[in-house]
């Protein structure tokens, strides 16, 4: 589901998602400009329209957004320190797969509300 929600939002924006591994690659070198924004479970919440709000106020100032969503384990603390953003879900706690589904669908929930599309009725 997540990688049909990121096809979606193709249409809209460039996206792509990607797994990493912390001991082999830093994102936060990769994309050191990119707004931050790490899921932990200590973050802020937001609801669907604050969330297409921040999207929009990022898109506006052409912003390249970068979501990390950690495994079983989280993040690691020095990515964690790093965030611009500290994001929490829900206080319950989500396999990170369907983080993965629920964090895609929120984006492109966001977008298709962003260009007028029906689907965030």
């Amino acid at each position: 589901m997540a990688e049909e929600f990121v096809r979606r939002t193709q249409r809209y924006v460039r996206c792509q998602m990607m797994e990493i591994k912390p001991a082999f690659e830093d994102p936060l070198k990769k994309y050191a400009d990119a707004f931050k924004i790490m899921l932990d479970p200590k973050g802020r919440t937001m609801n669907s329209a604050q969330f297409t709000s921040l999207l929009e106020r990022l898109e506006r100032e052409g912003r390249e957004v970068v979501f990390l969503i950690g495994g079983a384990d989280g993040l690691p603390g020095n990515w964690l320190r790093s965030a611009d953003l500290l994001l929490s879900l829900s206080p319950l706690t989500f396999p990170h797969e369907l983080a993965r589904v629920v964090v895609t669908e929120q984006i492109y929930r966001a977008f298709t509300s962003l260009r007028g599309h029906p689907y965030p009725r």
